[in-house]
């Protein structure tokens, strides 16, 4: 169980229920130890892992083997995703052969339009979907902020759509605050943040304003210090979620006194004798 999120407080993703809301990336650690800490650490939903990047299945010592036991040892749920698929048809066979070698219905949903900012391609990333659910996949897609596009991920049977913050490793945080406070209020799924997250602070400002969890990679793996970032994150994740729960007070116009005045005080008096 996840020491950093109430039990009372799940978070829920196509029925199922998980006890984080901070889902961790497996990729550019400095070493297989340094991710096994960081995990441990942050005890995350599920791990991300690329199919394209790992050699999934075990038995002849690669590297991609090691890799994949300690996926095994760790006994954290796995998403497989599609990165680096630039076509419907790569990202779906890429999909189902992740289902078959994970033995997950799971799937991160990653169709990249742009090599340069690693943008979805939000003109096919529709359809894409739309061929994994009805083939009974878990679709978690990677998209941007766009409301429209967003809104169609969910028509076409997304239960959870995951908007970048800005674009893959670049940790500028939330780059558009206008647009992702829109989605949150228009849209009813579960909403995760995935990319362009850089610092705990703007984890736990998009987790204030309502998103479900956030899904980091780089952030952390690149830190000076992974497993103190992976801490530092989870708890910057509850902590957010907590204050959207307590519910903030509304901002004023005019500073306001912390602890009202009744009556004139008793000096004010004494100085005019």
């Amino acid at each position: 169980m996840n020491m950093n999120a109430n039990a009372d407080d799940p978070l829920v993703l196509y029925g199922q229920a998980f006890q984080s809301r901070m889902l961790l990336g497996t990729a550019r650690y400095p070493s297989p130890d340094v991710l096994e800490a960081a995990v441990r650490r942050a005890r995350p939903a599920m791990l991300t892992a690329s199919l394209r990047r790992q050699t999934a299945t075990p038995g002849n010592g690669s590297d991609g083997n090691r890799f994949w036991d300690l996926l095994r040892r760790l006994d954290v749920p796995v998403l497989p995703n599609t990165a680096g698929c630039h076509s419907v048809e790569e990202a779906i066979a890429t999909a189902q052969m992740a289902r078959e070698l994970f033995d997950t219905p799971w799937i991160k949903l990653e169709l990249i339009g742009d090599d340069y900012t690693l943008q979805p391609d939000t003109l096919n990333l529709v359809d894409a979907a739309s061929q994994l659910v009805r083939d009974g996949f878990h679709v978690l897609p990677y998209c941007t902020e766009d409301l429209v596009l967003c809104q169609r991920l969910v028509d076409v049977g997304c239960q959870a759509v995951m908007p970048w913050a800005a674009p893959i490793g670049t940790g500028r945080g939330p780059v558009n605050p206008y647009a992702l406070q829109v989605l949150r209020e228009r849209l009813a799924v579960p909403l995760l943040v995935d990319a362009g997250l850089g610092l705990p602070s703007h984890a736990c400002q998009v987790m204030e304003w309502g998103y479900d969890g956030v899904l980091l990679n780089t952030a952390v793996a690149l830190a000076q210090d992974p497993v103190a970032m992976a801490g530092a994150f989870a708890d910057a994740v509850q902590a957010g979620r907590s204050a959207r729960r307590a519910g903030a007070m509304a901002a004023q116009d005019s500073a306001q006194p912390s602890t009202p005045v009744l009556g004139t005080p008793f000096w004010h008096h004494a100085s005019a004798q």
